[in-house]
């Protein structure tokens, strides 16, 4: 029996959950279909997803197809939630991707179909509702290869299309043999020579599946159950099974982190390499910290629709671990996996949280920590003068998910101020500064000197030395690093400074020292303490002298509208700062393409249907960042309001951790 983790993606309301609880009846691991709208699907567990109707969190069910085991992962399809499929796709061997056969090819399908192609993971297509009013068979085709810029081979025709009993009907295409020739010698010549035989085509239309030269489409409806026999018979077909050596090193990647009944957490886990059991002690951590280490106490693995307990959890399969308190979403268990890159651009909205009359701040506190703690990109940013807390989101439905959350599971009540961009800093130019031992009423006992520059657009933060290491404990060297990048977490106009080179130009300490028969005097001697007070000082003095310009996040957008809404369509885009770069007209159509920043894309959603008689669609990612223009710096950008540009409040902070 072989294995295969599987994907389902779409854009909302495609049909995926719907899908997913058809397969698992399909396949005998469920006898009632539930329903979205009922809020009693196998997948969508949360009480929020079912009173929304929305998957919000991924989930893992499994079930058998003959001699393959299938765990298939659900993940959202609104693009709020983008984290939880970027954090699935790194752990797939193969994906099926929904596409409604009346609303087509939409936003999110285009996004998350490049992403599946530059990864390079072998997609299934499922056009669903076919038996709706409006469906569509071969005009939507030639949407989709064209839209999704995808070599595709229907897997069949439809019979009764638009209705309650609409039908597939399983059956290569005939255009099949030409698609798949292009990358196959073999078939090209048997093409040309009119003898290719149906084993040869299979066996090529297998590999090339594999390989992600082509995607295979299936039509059908999840609610009849039409095509998805078909649909089964290609997933255990033409995608690949999961590979790794169960015999050899250990090796997994953690994509989902939740909360037991008592509080513990549960990681999910992916198994690459090896085998993990009950009572083993792993190492894991990110790629710059595997050093953490635990004891593994109860492992589960999915199976025929549910998870069991098991003893122990083979490479290829996934597994739920429990007793790794210390584990994060992204951790490597093992032997660290290669970096992996980011697929989807992080939040570009932030809001401060408004604790409601009787939320103890406490509670707060800790609700909001354990929810960044399930869900990275939620950033939270505490400001210590205005005592507020503020959480970075990718949309307003989010934020909405957030509050009940945090009513429903924690039991506090809050609300949240207007959503905002999240801008960040970068450097003008460069910047010096230096405190010196004892100098000039520095009333730490340390030298640090720092220079600030410009570093190359997404580089991050760099941090470099321009002093011996062993000039001073490297203790001392790691407080000054670690500060300066908890600094920069807010700098000259209150934003997250990055894509600078901070370099360390001076470094003095005064040795351990002690009066006559008495011990350790830290009044007379350096501590790492005093290394963490006088580095915000150095470098918010250096980071002044350079500059710093405070960018916003722009998203690349595209609006598909008739032609004849252009004339009230443009100069509502110039009122909200959009900026179209590229004017098409297709027919009766009008396709635009520019730039708009991220604090106008909601309410450019909200106005395109008015503004377009309802027909208009909209398109937009994150893509860069631009220089704010100005007089339009967000409130909390403001300089006077940045307790960083207070020496005294640093002074009197530093003092205290001292």
């Amino acid at each position: 029996m072989h294995l295969l983790n599987l994907g389902i993606l779409a854009h909302v309301d495609a049909g995926k959950t719907s899908l997913t609880e058809r397969l698992l009846h399909s396949a005998g691991v469920i006898d009632e279909i539930g329903s979205v709208d009922a809020g009693n699907t196998r997948t969508d567990t949360l009480a929020l997803e079912r009173r929304r109707g929305i998957t919000i969190k991924s989930a893992v069910v499994s079930f058998p197809v003959d001699d393959v085991t299938v765990n298939l992962i659900d993940t959202p399809g609104h693009p709020d939630f983008i984290a939880e499929v970027e954090r699935v796709l790194g752990v797939l061997d193969g994906a099926v991707l929904v596409i409604s056969a009346v609303e087509g090819v939409q936003p999110q399908t285009r996004i998350l179909m490049r992403t599946l192609q530059r990864l390079r993971i072998p997609t299934l297509l499922f056009v669903n509702k076919i038996d709706r009013r409006g469906a569509r068979y071969d005009d939507l085709l030639s949407e989709i290869a064209g839209r999704l810029r995808a070599a595709v081979v229907p897997m069949g025709a439809v019979e009764g299309l638009g209705a309650r009993e609409a039908r597939f009907l399983p059956g290569l295409d005939p255009r099949a043999p030409a698609v798949l020739a292009e990358h196959d010698d073999e078939l090209l010549t048997a093409y040309v020579e009119n003898t290719v035989s149906y084993d040869l085509l299979r066996t090529a239309f297998a590999a090339q599946t594999r390989q992600v030269l082509v995607h295979p489409v299936y039509f059908g409806s999840a609610i009849t159950g039409a095509g998805v026999d078909a649909l089964i018979t290609g997933i255990k077909e033409l995608l690949p099974a999961a590979e790794g050596d169960p015999q050899g090193p250990l090796s997994g990647t953690v994509f989902k982190v939740e909360r037991g009944p008592a509080g513990e957490k549960v990681a999910y886990a992916r198994m690459f390499s090896g085998t993990l059991r009950t009572r083993d002690r792993v190492t894991f951590g990110d790629t710059s910290d595997t050093g953490k280490e635990g004891k593994v106490t109860a492992i589960s693995v999915f199976d025929q629709g549910t998870d069991a307990e098991r003893g122990a959890v083979p490479a290829g399969r996934i597994g739920k671990l429990r007793g790794l308190g210390e584990i994060r979403i992204g951790d490597s268990i093992g032997v660290p996996r290669k970096a992996v890159e980011r697929f989807f651009a992080p939040p570009t909205l932030e809001t401060v949280v408004v604790p409601g009359p009787d939320a103890d701040p406490r509670a707060l506190h800790l609700a909001l920590t354990q929810l960044a703690e399930q869900d990275p990109l939620i950033g939270l940013r505490h400001d210590e003068v205005r005592q507020e807390t503020a959480v970075s989101l990718y949309g307003e439905v989010q934020k909405e998910v957030i509050q009940a959350t945090l009513a429903d599971e924690f039991g506090v009540h809050v609300s949240f101020r207007e959503t905002t961009p999240l801008c960040i800093e970068r450097p003008n130019g460069t910047g010096a500064a230096v405190e010196f031992n004892k100098k000039d009423a520095n009333p730490f006992l340390a030298t640090v000197g720092l220079r600030v520059e410009p570093g190359p657009v997404g580089s991050g933060v760099r941090f470099g030395l321009e002093v011996e290491l062993g000039a001073m404990p490297y203790a001392f060297f790691k407080a000054v690093e670690d500060t300066v990048r908890e600094t920069l977490g807010q700098g000259l106009h209150g934003w997250r400074v990055t894509d600078c080179v901070v370099t360390m130009t001076h470094s003095g300490y005064s040795p351990r020292q002690s009066h006559a028969h008495q011990g350790f005097d830290k009044s007379m001697s350096s501590t790492g303490a005093d290394f963490r007070g006088v580095t915000p000082l150095v470098l918010v003095e250096a980071l002044r002298r350079a500059g710093s310009q405070v960018y916003e996040p722009m998203h690349r957008f595209r609006v598909e509208a008739p032609a004849d809404t252009l004339a009230a369509l443009l100069p509502v885009l110039a009122a909200l700062r959009a900026v179209p770069r590229t004017t098409e007209t297709q027919g009766a159509l009008c396709v635009l393409e520019g730039d708009v920043p991220a604090a106008q894309v909601h309410g450019l959603e909200r106005q395109l249907p008015g503004l377009t008689r309802g027909e208009g669609e909209w398109e937009s990612a994150f893509d860069h960042y631009a220089p704010v223009a100005h007089g339009i710096v967000p409130e909390r950008a403001r300089t006077d309001h940045n307790p960083l540009n207070r020496k005294e409040y640093l002074l009197n902070m530093t003092r205290r951790v001292a």
